[in-house]
């Protein structure tokens, strides 16, 4: 990056300006630099150190000839500055500042310059320090800290590019925003903070027993009350400035505050747990991004490759992690309803806590995730309140088309959004038989996301004949069909997991299920019950497939959900010629639970039975490699619903396929795979995973067979389903290294 401002002149030698100017000066932006400050000695020694070349004690002399003009004085000194600039300055000069409150300055500038003046560029720095002044100035002060820029309309767009290539000189983060908006931010986040912050400290001083106080203060109160400590005229300038925006969120937090005292005077714990909860899980994830860790969008601030290198036979005993699908549905079904909902087994997967937020956003108390243990204070069939924005739902379908049955049914207005990925995923399907039902449901072109579902639509009960196999559209209707007038049926072409009519069940809400339909009937009551979430059968067919390929492997997986519905892949693997035995069954909550011993087979190619497709659809990509593996050629056929997964997952495998060697073709609606046989090995190679975790974890396991390392790309979407994966690989048998890189 080059950039030549020429002369610069800052007007106020602080620790901001002097910062700023100091990295310029390092990077060799400035031909020279003069200074201005009320306090002689600042400018002496801003000279003295090199910061600034020259100064003078009259502010005109020193903008006169400048290009490039830093205002960086107090708030409410900026119009008298700018009005001994006003005649002084030359026609092409460039003038920005570094305050924290833009509405003001933006006042001031056009109040002495001109409503249209175009060459001022409002700026502000995110960043500071302990200590002030010339002595303080530090070139890496800006470095990864965001820089916000509020451009007005009339702004002129070189002068903007130019002020925002100074910044990221000095290596910071720019965003844009409008004037009044980022004044809203920084009151909430900024200026809120010190008015309590001083407020707190002035109110505990004033009493008798202050100086005990102040002698058993813990670290929580000296960290809070620290800022108190910041400078008084500055902070009184700021609250005077800002004062419209402070007293908007002042008002709210005072509210919210009187709130809080009401609960803790009813000792309603709930009511207190609630906010308790939501303030930790917002904190913890304003740390993280502070820390630019992932949240729900790793793939945004990470990249993750895998490097897979050939293994050992596996063995060992152990529990993947927590069903995704009942894990979804225990926070929806357990937020509305009647009591209390204790959940163990929870995956703490980022669908599954996309899910949980969700509802969180929604008012619901919900305490935990604390090792797969979660608590729902339910708030009944009608007590969800709007959220304060969309709900987003990162890279979650699941999540996406069952909220969409519950939403049609809400008195409030929701919009419900996702990731890149997400974005992409057809909801249509969702979306026209909610309309058949009575609901308002819009999408973006081609019905993909984002979701806009409009408050008080009065559902009417339909009949609906899927059009292909699918839980997440049987789901969608049944969850609306609660909240509809008279009963909602739905029939499948072919058997589908039924997890939510099982837990609707087990949650005491009639449901009628004869053959291939499904029904409820609209304006029962849910009742709180325990859940024990089994092991997710998708998470173990990799142990599966990776315990069956390779050559003296014995693995047992425990606690695993065999619901009927979903023992697809035990089925076909038992079809291909795997050892597999299903040990110790039992009922947990409703759904069927084994322990699953798996040993290692030469398995033989098949023409995978249409009947055990539905039943296995999210374990095909696993399902893949073992085909690769196998004796002959494997034919899958009616399994076109994996083109709209998180990838178009049948290409995604066959290229993958392909640059390991092995002879694979897709069709329209699978595959054709020919196996590579008992001494068959796979290629190395770089895999493209398009985002999707399941891809990415089919390759980690095709590399137990493989004569060279295997890159696996783009890995982070891993932990929407499996977060230790690469853990639990590694400890029976498999050799993964995660290599993460930013973004």
């Amino acid at each position: 990056m080059t950039v030549q401002l020429g002369r610069v002149a800052v007007i106020g030698l602080g620790l901001i300006g002097c910062s700023w100017v100091k990295a310029l000066r390092e990077a060799g932006a400035v031909q020279s630099v003069a200074g201005f400050d009320r306090n002689l000695d600042s400018m002496q020694q801003a000279q003295h150190v090199g910061i600034i070349d020259d100064y003078s004690e009259q502010l005109a002399e020193v903008a006169a000839d400048a290009d490039f003009i830093i205002v960086s004085v107090p708030i409410k000194a900026v119009r008298e500055v700018l009005a001994q600039l006003q005649p002084v300055v030359k026609a092409s000069a460039i003038l920005t500042d570094v305050g924290s409150v833009k509405g003001s300055v933006a006042d001031d500038v056009a109040a002495t310059f001109g409503p249209q003046f175009d060459r001022f560029v409002l700026g502000h720095p995110i960043a500071g320090s302990e200590r002030s002044g010339v002595e303080a100035a530090d070139a890496s002060l800006y470095q990864r800290h965001k820089v916000i820029i509020t451009p007005q309309p009339h702004t002129d767009a070189q002068a903007l590019q130019t002020v925002i290539a100074a910044w990221q000189l000095a290596g910071a983060d720019i965003e844009q925003m409008e004037v009044r908006h980022h004044d809203e931010v920084l009151a909430a986040t900024s200026h809120l903070p010190h008015l309590l912050a001083y407020n707190l400290v002035d109110t505990l001083a004033s009493r008798d027993e202050n100086q005990e106080i102040f002698n058993y203060a813990a670290g929580g109160f000296r960290d809070f009350t620290r800022i108190a400590a910041s400078s008084p005229i500055m902070w009184r300038d700021i609250f005077s400035a800002n004062r419209e925006q402070i007293l908007a969120v002042l008002d709210m937090f005072q509210h919210d505050l009187s709130q809080l005292r009401q609960s803790i005077e009813r000792d309603d714990q709930t009511q207190v747990m609630g906010v308790l909860t939501r303030a930790k899980v917002a904190r913890d994830h304003f740390s993280k991004m502070l820390a630019r860790r992932a949240y729900v969008e790793p793939m945004k601030t990470a990249t993750i490759t895998y490097v897979a290198t050939p293994g050992q036979a596996l063995s060992g005993q152990f529990r993947v992690p927590g069903d995704k699908s009942i894990s979804h549905r225990s926070i929806m079904l357990g937020s509305l309803a009647k009591g209390v909902t204790e959940v163990s087994g929870f995956l703490e997967g980022e669908d599954s806590l996309a899910t949980l937020q969700a509802f969180r956003d929604m008012g619901v108390v919900i305490e935990g995730p604390h090792r797969g243990r979660v608590t729902v204070h339910g708030v009944g069939m009608h007590g969800l309140q709007p959220p304060p924005g969309p709900l987003y739902l990162g890279n979650s379908g699941t999540s996406m088309r069952l909220l969409a049955g519950l939403m049609a049914g809400q008195k409030f207005s929701v919009e419900m959004t996702g990731d890149e990925s997400l974005s992409k995923r057809p909801m249509g399907r969702v979306a026209d038989p909610l309309a058949l039902m009575g609901a308002s449901v819009d999408t973006a072109d081609g019905g993909r996301p984002p979701m806009r579902i409009r408050g008080g639509a009065e559902l009417r009960g339909i009949h609906y004949d899927l059009p292909m196999a699918s839980a997440q559209v049987k789901s969608c209707l049944l969850l609306a069909g609660l909240y509809a007038e008279g009963e909602t049926s739905v029939t499948e072409p072919a058997p589908t997991r039924d997890h939510t009519e099982r837990m609707l069940k087990g949650f005491g809400y009639e449901v009628q299920v004869e053959g291939s339909t499904a029904t409820v009937t609209g304006g029962g009551e849910l009742t709180a019950c325990d859940i024990d979430v089994p092991a997710d059968i998708s998470s173990a067919a990799f142990f599966m497939v990776a315990a069956s390929i390779m050559p003296g492997s014995d693995i047992t997986l425990e606690h695993v959900g065999i619901n009927p519905t979903r023992i697809g892949v035990i089925n076909i693997l038992k079809a291909m010629g795997g050892h597999i035995e299903v040990l110790n069954e039992r009922e947990v909550g409703g759904e069927p639970v084994a322990d699953i011993r798996i040993r290692s087979a030469q398995l033989k190619g098949i023409h995978i039975p249409e009947d055990q497709v539905p039943l296995a659809i999210d374990e095909f990509p696993a399902l893949f490699v073992a085909a690769a593996c196998a004796e002959g050629e494997t034919i899958l056929t009616g399994a076109e619903e994996l083109r709209v997964k998180e990838s178009d997952r049948i290409q995604a495998m066959v290229d993958g396929l392909v640059t390991l060697g092995v002879d694979a073709k897709g069709t329209d609606d699978g595959a054709v795979i020919q196996g590579m046989g008992a001494d068959g090995q796979f290629g190395g190679g770089d895999i493209v995973t398009y985002h999707d975790h399941r891809i990415a974890m089919s390759f980690a396991v095709a590399s137990l067979r493989g004569s060279a390392p295997i890159r696996i790309l783009d890995c982070a979407n891993v932990a929407t389903s499996f977060p230790n994966f690469v853990e639990l690989a590694n400890g029976c048998g498999m050799s993964v290294a995660v290599v993460e890189e930013e973004a």
